[in-house]
């Protein structure tokens, strides 16, 4: 027979926090334009917190939205949501509705993750360019796009406040030249040769958070929060999450414009350009963060045979390496008077 632990004496400890909800919620879109047909694929995280805590401490489900119920409410606003092409406006619709709908809950927290599909180019005949072909996709890439975002409802359903930030999650990148690694400390401990040009190449974390964005209520079309659209437009639209389709775009050119051009002293050094770059440019955006895992590739060493394969010029075959790896991180943030930036690294063997 089981038997349940009861804590003697009271006071031993507290709820501090309680959020829950549904993650890994895969969703696939399709939208109809006649012969022109959208698509998007999400895999969407979508969590609560609220006035639950006795669900915790009492047992008592009778505030509890079940999980399942979180889910199922994901799938109709994606079948529903006028929104549900553009992650940020699909993430705000969904933290919204389930704020609304629920007086005891306070804040949503959605997650969307975003992946890749590119229409497929066709030439209609011989000698004719290929047009985007209207039904078919292939994928283009491993990358994803990425939103979180935070409805907050704590000041009243009247007072919601959107907190969202975006990116870019797995961008492999490679450039054969342009990079270089000198002049760093060396002593007792350091094996790692210098070189004024090497393969430069890893895998982009970006994430980028916006300005806090007030959402208009719902509308009372049902009581339910589904009658969502708030007239977010020109200017006011301008850089905000309901704009991040133009935002992701500008952002991800501006990463492998900067990764290309830079004549790399370091990936710290690129890091810090392209950040500055963002912020400059994106005047909504409080801060931006980068995180890049060296991906090595070593030449390998022939002088056995007689065959330089070492020194820059020489240096044709390479092993690629997954493990261990340099892991650069950064975060600049826009000020009104300046542009700081806080850099943390973590160097696990080798640069």
């Amino acid at each position: 027979m089981s038997q349940v632990y009861e804590p003697e004496g009271e006071g031993l400890s507290y709820l501090s926090h309680a959020r829950y909800g549904k993650d890994k919620v895969r969703v696939f879109r399709l939208v109809r334009d006649g012969n022109w047909h959208n698509v998007v694929e999400y895999n969407v995280s979508a969590l609560v917190e609220g006035d639950i805590e006795k669900s915790y401490t009492e047992a008592d489900n009778s505030v509890v939205v079940a999980t399942d119920s979180i889910k199922n409410i994901t799938y109709y606003l994606a079948k529903t949501s006028p929104h549900v092409l553009h992650p940020e406006r699909f993430a705000l619709h969904l933290g919204t509705h389930l704020v609304s709908k629920y007086a005891h809950l306070h804040k949503a927290f959605i997650s969307i993750e975003q992946l890749r599909w590119q229409r497929i180019p066709v030439a209609q005949g011989p000698g004719q360019d290929p047009k985007p072909h209207p039904h078919a996709f292939y994928r283009d890439g491993d990358d994803k796009r990425t939103v979180e975002a935070e409805i907050d409802a704590s000041a009243g359903k009247d007072s919601i406040v959107a907190r969202v930030t975006s990116g870019i999650k797995d961008l492999l990148v490679l450039k054969t030249t342009g990079s270089a690694f000198e002049r760093f400390v060396r002593d007792e401990y350091t094996t790692l040769a210098e070189v004024n040009d090497r393969i430069f190449s890893t895998a982009v974390d970006l994430q980028y958070r916006f300005a806090p964005l007030r959402i208009p209520p719902p509308t009372p079309r049902d009581g339910e929060g589904r009658a969502f659209d708030p007239q977010f437009e020109g200017e006011q639209a301008s850089g905000t999450p309901w704009d991040g389709d133009a935002v992701w775009d500008a952002a991800r050119k501006v990463t492998l414009e900067v990764f290309a051009l830079d004549e790399s002293a370091s990936v710290q050094a690129t890091l810090y350009k392209m950040a500055q770059r963002i912020v400059a440019e994106q005047p909504r955006i409080q801060s931006v963060t980068y995180t890049l895992p060296n991906k090595h590739y070593v030449p390998v060493d022939m002088k056995y045979i007689g065959v330089d394969n070492t020194s820059p010029p020489k240096a044709e075959v390479f092993i690629p390496l997954s493990a261990p790896s340099g892991l650069i991180r950064l975060r600049s943030r826009a000020s009104n008077r300046c542009r700081e930036a806080e850099v943390s690294r973590t160097a696990r063997d080798i640069q």
